[in-house]
């Protein structure tokens, strides 16, 4: 069945007496199909790439010891400065792990996302991680399912609140192909992407996780990502325990996150072009790469390790500290990928240690470390994320062990409580916080973040000289239709503002009518927006001050008064934003 692109959903449904929901549920299925392939592709482009720079596609561990010290150090600095390149000059969205690009095209924009999204973050991140950058593919897949979603919305022209749905089901099916985890994947998209877990959501959701799933288990089978070793808990005494992995856990995550930001605003400030850090992050991360492979791309063999009790307890504790250098370098210079496998070894990592310290102190209470490092993985997921949910879930998924649950719950909530209270926002919306895009706040202050005040203001405002007396402006206030009188200086910069309250008072001093000016009524400690201020921004002052009007200014220094924004005007920014979100929704 061929489709015009400009003919909308409703008339399709119309034309062939198809139900809504069914049509939602076609189109969720189409976008598992492509994610799912995109995930199959990504994975051959990042074996491909491997093999482009060290002629061998299997885990680092296994041939490091036969490089020579040239390839272990350049290798990720020519990849970096060819991520820089893709990503200056093909999309910027491709830079960094890719999620709150996501989370703020649903926010801000009802899931659109560029075409040429998933091409540049295919190449780029499939380069980095081929090269030994130190990041994920879970947050690359992401952003190349929603990417793919987005297109596919975009041309059954589907409504924008459905649009946001299916960049969901992207997600989640890039989620599910790449752990053949696909409830997790459902969770993923529900609790961090949507923040939606109604049946409307779900559903489309749910099945196009399991439409990716199939595709990922026809090319690489119906096994976890990770080899789990079975998991047996020694005696409830456990239970006592395992809280402090908890705290432990969501110590270290929020050391992630701090290291990951701190990381990328210090390449930020230095004065060299953009395209040009990833390669000089590349360097720094050879030269970790020389004494500690583990760290390479996205180290499921080190996790491996660890998982089956084969590192030392200060050997585990080393490479917590180094994985989080190494990712906080590739990403904070520019590089592309995912946080979510980072966030696992550190985790798988934490918890080995943790475990160590907790056999050696009570050796006859407590199972192997790697059981505590299973449950790491999964805490300092939660503490990173703030989805306790998918984490628990995707642990279960990998381990397939019923009994990892309660431990589990216990450390992936102390975990995310502790993190939340320590750092306000996830790994993922700290980005988007740092952009001035609060999606706690709700979708209608986003859309009044995304509206800006030149499009609500009223222009040419009234004006007066500093010089105008006091009788005058009396009677320019009975004249004419204002609340506020702008005082502008013989450059025509605004220097004050009068509103009917400040004169009122000198009514009855018919002596001062003449010698009181302007200038010496008017309040000068101004408070003004510009017109690409948004009308949050201009909402947000008039509340702090208790004042229904500012004044718009622009010109060459700013002070010229070119338009006034009044509190009834910021009602109607906001009035719009709630009709526009109740008309996408039906």
């Amino acid at each position: 069945m061929l489709f015009d692109r400009h003919q909308t959903v409703k008339n399709v449904l119309k034309r062939y007496h198809l139900d809504e929901r069914i049509l939602t549920l076609l189109v969720a299925a189409l976008i598992g199909f492509l994610s799912g392939y995109g995930a199959v592709l990504f994975r051959l482009m990042i074996k491909v790439a491997q093999y482009a720079f060290y002629q061998n596609t299997s885990d680092i561990l296994t041939f490091s010891h036969t490089l020579p010290l040239y390839v272990i150090v350049g290798v990720p600095c020519l990849g970096g400065l060819l991520v820089g390149i893709i990503v200056s000059f093909g999309a910027s969205e491709a830079k960094g792990h890719g999620v709150p690009e996501v989370m703020e095209a649903v926010a801000l924009r009802s899931g659109r996302i560029r075409k040429r999204v998933a091409a540049a973050k295919i190449m780029a991140s499939a380069i980095c991680i081929g090269s030994g950058g130190s990041v994920g593919r879970e947050g690359p897949i992401v952003q190349i399912g929603s990417s793919l979603a987005s297109t596919v919305s975009q041309l059954f022209n589907v409504s924008r609140m459905q649009q946001k749905t299916m960049v969901g089901c992207g997600a989640a099916a890039g989620i599910a192909a790449t752990f053949n985890a696909p409830i997790a994947g459902v969770l993923f998209a529900l609790e961090v992407l949507l923040g939606d877990f109604g049946i409307a959501s779900f559903s489309p959701v749910v099945l196009s996780s399991v439409t990716a799933t199939t595709i990922s288990r026809h090319y690489f089978g119906d096994f976890p990502a990770f080899t789990i070793p079975s998991y047996q808990l020694q005696t409830l005494w456990e239970f006592a325990i395992y809280p402090f992995l908890g705290l432990f856990a969501g110590l270290v995550a929020v050391l992630f996150i701090v290291t990951l930001y701190g990381t990328e605003d210090l390449f930020d400030a230095i004065p060299m072009p953009q395209w040009l850090k990833p390669a000089i992050g590349g360097l720094l991360l050879g030269l970790i790469l020389i004494k500690f492979p583990h760290v390479f791309g996205v180290c499921y063999g080190a996790i491996n390790e660890a998982l089956f009790n084969r590192l030392s307890g200060m050997f585990l504790i080393s490479l917590v500290f180094l994985k989080i250098a190494a990712t906080s370098i590739t990403l904070g210079s520019g590089g592309s990928g995912g946080i979510f496998a980072p966030s696992l070894f550190i985790g798988a990592m934490a918890g080995g240690f943790f475990g160590w310290i907790a056999n050696i102190l009570f050796p006859s209470l407590t199972a192997s470390p790697a059981a505590y490092a299973l449950v790491g993985m999964g805490a300092v997921v939660a503490g990173t994320t703030h989805a306790p949910i998918t984490a628990i879930i995707i642990i279960f998924e990998l381990s397939g062990n019923y009994k990892i649950i309660l431990p589990m719950m216990i450390t992936c909530i102390l975990s995310t409580i502790l993190a939340s209270s320590l750092k306000k926002g996830s790994i993922y919306t700290i980005k988007l916080l740092r952009r001035d895009v609060d999606i706690s706040g709700g979708m209608e202050q986003n859309i009044l973040r995304s509206m800006q005040v030149g499009r609500f203001m009223t222009e040419h405002p009234l004006t007066v000289p500093e010089r105008m007396n006091l009788l005058d402006l009396i009677n320019t206030f009975k004249t004419e239709d204002a609340s506020y009188l702008h005082v502008v200086n013989d450059k025509g910069d605004l220097t004050g503002i009068i509103s009917f309250r400040d004169i009122r008072p000198l009514f009855e001093e018919h002596d001062l009518h003449l010698l009181v000016v302007a200038k010496d009524v008017a309040t000068s400690d101004l408070k003004t927006v510009q017109t690409h201020d948004s009308i949050l921004t201009a909402l947000k002052t008039m509340s702090n001050l208790g004042i229904s009007q500012l004044p718009v200014v622009g010109g060459e220094n700013g002070r010229k008064v070119i338009g006034t924004l009044r509190d009834k005007d910021v009602i109607a920014a906001y009035d719009k934003a709630i009709i526009r979100k109740e008309i996408e929704t039906v």
